[in-house]
């Protein structure tokens, strides 16, 4: 696995320990998986970061022993990362490095911990050292890893240029009387044939009346010439993910499919034209919306038109329209963030069409990280 360099991380702990100064807190405990991934370079299933003004500390159990010891002795390793084994309760293990650290005002990750377990802390601080405040804080990794370093965007970029040969291995198994189950396993096989550890999400595999559905996976139903056919995967390569769509033609595409297909590649087109730093994604989403409304197929258009990706396949930036319930202002794309350009047309009985790229925002526009054709292709 290609790892993050240890400046980088680095730079990533300095970055978040001046979000934590504004917000008054002299420590973060890290409970979300991914955002111990994107601090430490941790990638096990389990474990717990706690980071401080000057420190920074990563709570692993005995299974991780040996891989955060290389990890350490790596390229990778995080400046001055501490590890501590945890041969019992996490939780408990954490209350006493907050002891042990003095610390006073802890940050939480109030959209990854538990009622459950935030209650159990209170409990435990409250016995063991009752000046210490837990501090909920809200997106605050999640913002911060909505811009990519260059070596996020390195390992972006490898993630999405090899979906290429994964779209030619779905391509080649598109075929009449094929279910759309076969096809999603050629698909699956394809990814773990190009080097990625796992899909990034549940291969959609939706063909004929199917496509209508947005998030259907993968059935028993065979596929039939005339049938347009929704393909949806992506996969994680080194930690990060990447999307990509194509709809394509069983045979010859009727008159009708055209349309619908012509319709949402233009609306597609219009989106990633608009992709651009200093302007709310949501003028993104609004091109998209306004390109397939002037070809009639407006109110065919249920989501938005894509999100942020990253470590996980749906983050930060939010596609979509702009939200009339919230007082926040609405953030800008900046360079270094990628997102999904992805509209669709869904049609109840007849079918859809979804057409997906990743897009890199840049210093002066945009940069498409995919690269397979969006033709309509009949196979």
């Amino acid at each position: 696995m290609q790892r993050v360099p240890g400046e980088a991380l680095g730079q990533r702990q300095a970055a978040v320990r001046q979000a934590m100064a504004g917000l008054g807190v002299d420590s973060l405990l890290v409970t979300s998986l991914p955002n111990v991934f994107y601090l430490t370079g941790h990638e096990g299933s389990a474990g717990v970061a706690l980071l401080t003004a000057t420190r920074s500390q990563l709570y692993v159990d005995p299974r991780y022993a040996e891989a955060v010891a290389q990890l350490q002795a790596s390229p990778a390793a995080p400046p001055g990362l501490e590890v501590r084994i945890v041969p019992g309760s996490y939780d408990q293990a954490i209350v006493d490095g907050l002891i042990d650290l003095g610390v006073t005002r802890v940050g939480v990750e109030a959209g990854h911990l538990t009622v459950a377990r935030h209650r159990w802390f209170l409990s435990a601080l409250a016995q063991a050292a009752p000046t210490v405040e837990l501090v909920a804080t809200e997106g605050l990794l999640e913002d911060a890893r909505a811009v990519k370093d260059t070596h996020e965007i390195a390992l972006l970029r490898q993630s999405c240029l090899g979906l290429t040969a994964v779209a030619e291995a779905a391509f080649r198994a598109v075929r009449a009387g094929a279910t759309e189950r076969e096809v999603a396993g050629a698909i699956e096989q394809g990814l773990r044939s190009g080097g990625y550890a796992r899909p990034a999400f549940d291969t959609i595999v939706g063909s004929g009346p199917n496509g209508a559905l947005p998030h259907y996976r993968a059935g028993e139903r065979r596929l039939e010439r005339g049938d347009l056919v929704v393909l949806d995967f992506g996969g994680v390569l080194d930690g990060y993910c990447s999307d990509l769509t194509r709809t394509v033609a069983v045979g010859e595409a009727n008159a009708k499919a055209r349309e619908v297909y012509a319709a949402v590649l233009a609306a597609q087109q219009a989106g990633i034209e608009a992709v651009r730093p200093g302007i709310p994604a949501s003028a993104v989403d609004a091109a998209a919306r306004q390109e397939l409304a002037q070809r009639g197929f407006g109110d065919a258009f249920t989501h938005g038109t894509g999100h942020g990706l990253g470590i996980d396949v749906h983050e930060l930036p939010r596609v979509s329209r702009a939200r009339s319930d919230s007082s926040a202002p609405e953030g800008l794309l900046r360079p270094g963030m990628v997102v999904t350009i992805e509209p669709g047309a869904y049609l109840p009985g007849w079918g859809g069409v979804r057409i997906e790229d990743d897009v890199l925002v840049t210093e002066n526009g945009y940069e498409v990280l995919t690269s397979v054709t969006r033709e309509l292709l009949t196979l």
